[in-house]
């Protein structure tokens, strides 16, 4: 099962990775990269980077002015690794003393990149003057195996570069170590450097030293209960370390831990006014002090102490100021997820703008063109015998009406065929459809927002609308009157037809039968008669049917719904129900058919004039949908938790 500090660090590893694949979308989307963005810098530099590195915990020596952290340091240590010295500003430059084994220069660079790393020589080295910030490490023999103790300057220092050193070590730093004396614990400058280590959630153990016991033992509750007060500090642990030079020396200071219920009650006795003074003091005022207070404290080993503490909670709880930031809902990551977001509307919007139904007013098809295909599909359904009869005697007639023909088309020799002035009025349609979506895209260039307008001027230029026209102009002569598209949706709504009306489909074959055993009579009949009979039939279709019998020319009239391109009657010989049955087929194809050459217009816009602009806007309106995306906002909401 994995550990709390293992489950945060696969976390932030997921963040900068869905971070880092959403640049290419976020670039496109013309979202300025987060790459110089502050919490960008802190997911990278110190939570990205630490939880790559080995688990180590950074502990940090810290206090004011002639306070004894080098001696606290020292003791730690195990070893004289600082110098100590009566002097205030004493330590210019932090130590680090690392355990065996991660004596690695690369690691350390990482860990403390605001410093220079220098290996430690002696410990003089953290006098030396100088404005570089200059960090000394070495090897700590007794140092526990993943922890990291550093001393570092004072925070109260008059030389400014010297509690800025010490600011740096406070963001490094997982646990701060903060030493306190009786005259440091109510200073102004360390209890702002602790205030901010509070706001930061630093884990913090607070160290009393030079500490008079027992006269102390009731007056240090009282200096703890101001400095967490003063600070907010919360400390994970309190430690008293006497006053006792020889010992100092020795490197042999007793450490009293203050176990908790012992501090805590303590600290209610405070809040109380119970405890006014130390020893015989408060004894004689009459007041209760703790009897046996010293008798309650216990030297331990610190080091020791540091070396179990909670690792994982304590190094969570160290990230947790930067994670915080990171996720700032209004400088972090959530800040970019939601222009990422705002971003893609607007893209979406435009695209939304830009694709709108052409309202084309499409020309009727020629009723001649739909008869031929019926004509067609209706004759593949006759029976081979009925096929073969209709086939010969077709073109036996043809050869008869040759001159009913003839006589025809001179009488229309002035006028226009059906089919051409149907592909004129398609053009004119098409014209002005383009032009009304030019007029439309130049309102749009106009007052459009920032993102579509810049493109939008780009595609209304005269070079623009000559090339696209051209285009559109010689796509429509190569377009067939029928294509395939509509012809498999033709016949698809006729056989769907045949098989809803099989009385009417019984009936039209019947009397298509009875033509096929009539026609020879009618054949002869029509020679004679077929100019007097062409003369009755009204409309563009008339010359092509002509040649068919007149219950032949009925039961085709039935399958077109009983109307020429003129809209006349041919045929009203068969029933009513079947002349309605077949109109509202015959309305409903040629609706279809309007509607898809109106398609055909929009597909074309689209992809020879907007394409490459609609493709694009509907990709970045998309990224919110990508996987980098929804990867981005599902981490940041699990790593909630942790800045909680």
């Amino acid at each position: 099962m994995a550990t709390q500090l293992e489950s945060f660090a696969a976390l932030v590893r997921q963040l900068h990775q869905a971070i880092d694949a959403l640049q290419p979308i976020a670039k496109r989307l013309e979202v300025p990269s987060p790459v110089q963005q502050e919490w960008y810098g802190l997911l990278t530099n110190k939570l990205l980077a630490q939880v790559e590195l080995p688990p180590l915990l950074v502990v940090a020596v810290i206090g004011g002015t002639n306070i004894g952290k080098s001696v606290i340091f020292n003791h730690l240590a195990g070893q004289m690794a600082s110098s100590v010295s009566p002097f205030a500003a004493h330590t210019k430059h932090p130590v680090c003393l690392v355990p065996p084994g991660l004596d690695d220069p690369q690691l350390l660079a990482r860990l403390f990149e605001s410093f220079s790393l220098r290996p430690w020589s002696s410990p003089d080295d953290a006098m030396q003057p100088g404005e570089d910030n200059l960090l000394f490490w070495r090897v700590g023999a007794q140092m526990p195996p993943r922890l990291l103790l550093i001393d570092a300057p004072d925070v109260d220092s008059d030389a400014t570069v010297n509690w800025q050193r010490a600011r740096a070590i406070r963001q490094c730093a997982d646990v701060l170590l903060a030493v306190l004396t009786q005259q440091k614990y109510n200073d102004a400058a360390v209890k702002q450097f602790f205030r901010e280590a509070a706001d930061a959630d630093k884990a913090i153990i607070i160290l009393f030293n030079q500490v008079h016991l027992p006269e102390d033992e009731g007056y240090w509750p009282v200096w703890l209960d101001t400095f967490c007060q003063s600070t907010g500090a919360e400390p994970e642990l309190v430690y008293l370390v006497p006053f006792h030079r020889v010992a100092a020396e020795r490197l042999c200071l007793p450490f009293y831990l203050v176990k908790r219920a012992a501090r805590d009650q303590l600290a209610s006795s405070v809040e109380g006014g119970r405890v006014l003074g130390g020893g015989s003091q408060a004894r004689s005022a009459g007041q209760t002090a703790l009897p046996g207070t010293q008798e309650k404290l216990q030297a331990t080993n610190l080091r020791e102490e540091l070396g179990k503490i909670h690792f994982d909670r304590i190094k969570v709880r160290a990230f947790r100021g930067a994670l915080r930031r990171v996720l700032d809902p209004q400088k972090g990551a959530p800040a970019y997820v939601e222009s990422i977001r705002q971003a893609a509307n607007n893209f979406a919007q435009a695209a939304q703008a830009l694709y709108s139904t052409l309202d084309v007013r499409w020309p009727a098809l020629p009723a001649s063109v739909l008869v031929d295909e019926f004509r067609q599909w209706w004759d593949e359904r006759r029976s081979k015998w009925s096929r073969t009869v209709h086939g010969i005697y077709r073109e036996v007639g043809r050869a008869i009406v040759w001159p009913v023909a003839t006589a025809w088309k001179r009488l229309r020799s002035t006028q226009e065929e059906p089919l051409a002035t149907f592909r004129r009025k398609e053009s004119e349609a098409i014209l002005a459809a383009v032009k009304a979506r030019f007029d439309e895209l130049s309102r749009l260039s106009e007052i459009g927002n920032d993102m579509l307008r810049p493109r939008l001027q780009r595609l209304l230029s005269a070079a623009q609308r000559q090339r696209l026209l051209e285009q559109i102009t010689t796509a429509h002569q190569q377009l067939p009157a029928v294509d395939e598209d509509y012809r498999q949706f033709l016949r698809a709504q006729l056989d769907d037809w045949w098989k809803s009306n099989p009385r009417v489909v019984r009936f039209l074959q019947s009397l298509d039968n009875a033509a096929a055993v009539a026609r020879p009579v009618i054949t002869i009949t029509l020679f004679f008669t077929g100019l007097q009979f062409a003369g009755k039939v009204v409309g563009d279709a008339a010359w092509q049917l002509a040649a068919q019998s007149a219950v032949h020319l009925a039961t085709e009239a039935a399958i077109a719904g009983g109307t020429t391109a003129g809209g006349e009657v041919v045929a009203t010989t068969t029933s009513a129900g079947i002349a309605q049955a077949a109109a509202r087929l015959f309305t409903r194809l040629q609706h279809e058919y309007a509607q898809q050459r109106g398609q055909w217009l929009v597909d074309f816009l689209e992809r020879e004039l907007m394409g490459p602009l609609m493709d694009e806007l509907r990709a970045a309106a998309a990224a919110t949908d990508s996987p980098p995306f929804i990867m981005l906002c599902r981490t940041i909401e699990q790593l909630r938790r942790y800045a909680e």
